[in-house]
């Protein structure tokens, strides 16, 4: 017989149920869904008095585990019917993101890197197949005078790296030191460049090489190094010309400042002491004076004409959008732009209507519009051992009837039919919130590599310290004050989606690969991640820039992503250096995967959801149809498993979120239902959970076909989606604005999003189903 109900387990219970009620108090189609939530909110109080627990021999391998083992968290953050502050982007103060115009990036392929050794790049063959490369001015050479021979192929120079990019102090009080500051680093630049090896005429073959005819050190070290980005002397001379500008334009305001460089000419410009000063922290502080510390919200109304100095010199906030207009103004630049501030792709803060599901449209059950019979399985299906898998639809096959969902992506029957669970040369960088290194079921896992936390400002990184080599994720939360406010562990969730988490290993949970390299790069700290903090983690996690130790020593990634994750998200048009920061990636060979957004808009309007080259994934729930809260829009490539805490489309009496990776508290065991004081696994909803799917789908598609081009795995990914019809992509016309109806359906209206994820469809190599 099972125990008694304990008082904290009947807290725990009466928590969930009002969480769900206050939810849906502000919600459209209220009585719809307060009743879907009255039976969610039974179901739960059910399973945890143990009227409903798992039926013995259900499931045997969740019935052997330890507590800790299969330990679920209890309190559910859905749908918070609440807004703490407007949904209006934010910035950090006193910083603004710039590049100079016409900054040639020195390139060079990837492909032939990683077939030869590191100090003999090329093989020689006949002249005439060869171009001759040109020389960066800085090395002696005149970059305007290209010498070249014609050829069929293209072949790039291989320059070693130059060191750290400095920084350049800018004190309008002392504009003689401060020009000295520009012309020291110039030299010190062009020093470094000077020392670069000139670059050679040199040919390559033409003839393919295999792989795995190179051995795993080699493969490792030209990777690493094929990836790596070089500053050219056109960069340096556009950079030194720049700063400047920005003496100049801190002059006219009587501010100083600093200037951090980039080796692909993106340049940090820190205004004055404000933007850069952690003593004016407090975690103690209620959220208005935190974040007006560091954080302003961006109004929109930029720099006013009318403001005269002395009130510009007085508001730090005003002060970065004058900045930000006169440099823009100069005509120096590229791009000018703030520093923005990114969030999570949770679902905790939606906007005040949230349309819920139509009643009537489809069906909350069963086979919806546009299923296709599921492939019958001749094998013997791959399952993980893992206790938590029963509860992970998100990974099952597709359709209905027991052990099969119509959200689920197929990853099991990939594993079986592919009999391919990923490799561990394939790499992943997840650039997030950083991992909980010592969580159960990632510590020990083999799928974690090194990462950084790229985390620069003190104040938001939570852990005493800026940038280092320690992604662990010492939690996030901005204000304490705020209602079920807590630590997210977002990219702990995350990563544990991909792959991080151990799988088929008699503890927790599985993940998407059971065999991947996993890098965490953390960029979201306390109350957020920073624009330009994002842009140096893309790059790092690429394998294009290195982190800077204590001793101020070169740190690489030893392994330069295949898939950068980005679960991460602003309410913005994409911004030109997050573009630039994707497009140097995505030049190289990574594919990088974003989430859709969580803001219910077309995700033109979101970033880097609505970014060019990057795969924009929208959120599905249990029935494959797209959750009330996703983004969508004709650039969203692939729906997938992303969750809903409002349904229980599968019956089992569990909210249909995304099972995964994160510490919890308020936990119960979904065996005897007994109240749990600690956990390490919870149900989350949002685009956040979809995209990881992809990204895992993606590493798959890696370990089966290792010499696939970005463009044909991306291919297969596409070709192997399943159709949407209309109204599994669609929404209540009033809820959406802007969207256009449905035929047939007038209150309804469509929110494009491309197809579901389904690696069912993937045809073995075999039978000729390689790169679509």
């Amino acid at each position: 017989m099972l125990p008694n109900l304990t008082m904290k387990t009947t807290k725990l219970a009466i928590g969930a149920t009002l969480a769900s009620l206050l939810v849906l108090a502000a919600c459209d189609q209220q009585g719809t869904r307060l009743e879907r939530a009255r039976e969610l909110a039974d179901a739960t109080l059910d399973q945890i008095s143990g009227r409903a627990v798992v039926e013995p021999g259900a499931d045997q391998t969740l019935l052997a585990a330890s507590v800790m083992d299969r330990a679920i968290a209890g309190t559910l953050v859905n749908d918070i019917a609440f807004q703490a502050e407007s949904e209006r982007a934010k910035f950090a103060i006193g910083s603004i993101i710039a590049k100079p115009k016409d900054i040639q990036t020195v390139a060079f392929d990837e492909v032939d890197a990683l077939m030869m050794e590191e100090d003999e790049l090329f093989e020689e063959v006949e002249p005439e197949m060869a171009m001759v490369e040109e020389a960066p001015a800085a090395a002696g050479g005149d970059a305007d005078a290209p010498v070249a021979a014609p050829a069929p192929v293209e072949s790039r120079s291989l320059v070693r790296p130059a060191r750290l990019m400095p920084t350049v102090k800018l004190d309008p009080a002392a504009p003689e030191e401060s020009q000295n500051q520009i012309a020291n680093a110039t030299r010190e630049l062009e020093r470094t460049a000077a020392k670069e090896p000139v670059p050679q005429a040199r040919t390559r073959s033409l003839a393919p090489r295999s792989m795995e005819a190179v051995p795993e050190t080699r493969r490792v070290a030209a990777k690493k190094l094929a990836r790596r980005s070089v500053i050219s002397g056109d960069a340096i001379r556009k950079q030194q010309d720049a700063n400047s500008v920005m003496l100049d334009t801190l002059t006219k305001y009587g501010m100083d400042g600093q200037v951090a460089l980039s080796r692909e000419g993106q340049m940090v410009i820190q205004i004055g002491s404000d933007g850069a000063d952690p003593t004016r922290f407090s975690p103690e502080d209620a959220a208005a004076r935190l974040q007006a510390s560091y954080l302003a919200v961006d109004s929109g109304a930029g720099c006013p004409d009318t403001a005269d100095l002395v009130t510009i010199q007085s508001n730090a906030a005003m002060a970065t959008e004058c900045i930000v207009k006169d440099l823009r103004a100069s005509g120096q630049f590229e791009y000018v732009e703030k520093d923005f501030i990114f969030e999570n792709q949770f679902v905790r803060r939606p906007r005040p209507t949230d349309p819920g599901t139509t009643p009537g449209t489809t069906p909350t059950t069963g086979t919806v519009p546009g299923d296709t019979p599921a492939t019958p399985v001749t094998l013997t299906d791959v399952t993980p051992n893992d206790p938590l898998w029963s509860l992970q639809w998100n990974f099952q096959n597709n359709g209905t009837g027991e052990g099969k969902s119509a959200g689920g992506a197929g990853f099991q029957d990939f594993w079986t039919h592919q009999a391919n669970e990923g490799s561990d040369q394939v790499v992943v960088a997840v650039v997030d919130t950083g991992l909980q290194m010592q969580h159960p079921d990632i510590k020990d896992s083999p799928n974690v590599a090194a990462g950084w936390d790229m985390v620069s400002d003190p104040r938001m990184g939570n852990d005493g310290d800026g940038r280092d080599n320690d992604a662990n994720d010492p939690g996030d939360m901005c204000d304490p004050s705020q209602p079920f406010a807590a630590d997210t562990f977002h990219g702990t969730h995350v990563a544990g989606t991909i792959g991080a988490a151990a799988s088929n290993n008699a503890t927790g949970v599985a993940g998407g690969a059971w065999n991947v390299k996993i890098v965490p790069v953390r960029a979201l700290g306390k109350c957020g991640g920073r624009l330009s903090d994002i842009n140096d983690a893309i790059r790092w996690a690429g394998g294009l820039i290195p982190g800077e130790d204590a001793l101020g020593n070169e740190v690489w990634n030893d392994n330069p992503a295949d898939i950068i994750n980005l679960s991460i998200g602003l309410f913005e048009f994409c911004p030109a250096s997050l573009q630039d920061a994707i497009d140097s990636v995505v030049d190289r060979g990574v594919i990088v995967v974003s989430a859709a957004g969580n803001a219910r808009v077309s995700t033109q309007y979101y970033a880097p959801g609505g970014c060019q080259n990057v795969i924009s994934v929208a959120a599905g729930d249990a029935r494959g149809q797209i959750a009330p809260y996703s983004n969508f829009g004709p650039n969203v490539t692939v729906i997938a498993p992303g969750g809903d805490l409002t349904r229980d489309d599968n019956g089992d009496g569990r909210p249909d979120g995304v099972l995964s990776t994160k510490a919890a508290t308020n936990c119960y065991d979904p065996v005897t239902g007994e109240g749990v004081d600690t956990c390490f696994y919870a149900y989350e909803q949002g685009t956040s959970m979809a995209a990881p799917h992809v990204s895992a789908a993606l590493a798959l598609l890696k370990a089966r076909q290792p010499d696939a081009t970005p463009s044909e795995l991306k291919a297969t990914l596409i070709a192997a989606l399943d159709k949407r019809e209309p109204l599994q992509c669609a929404g209540a016309c009033s809820a959406y604005p802007g969207t256009t109806p449905i035929p047939g359906s007038p209150d309804m209206c469509a929110r494009p999003c491309g197809g579901l994820l389904n690696l069912a469809n993937v045809p073995p190599l075999s039978t000729g189903g390689g790169a679509q």
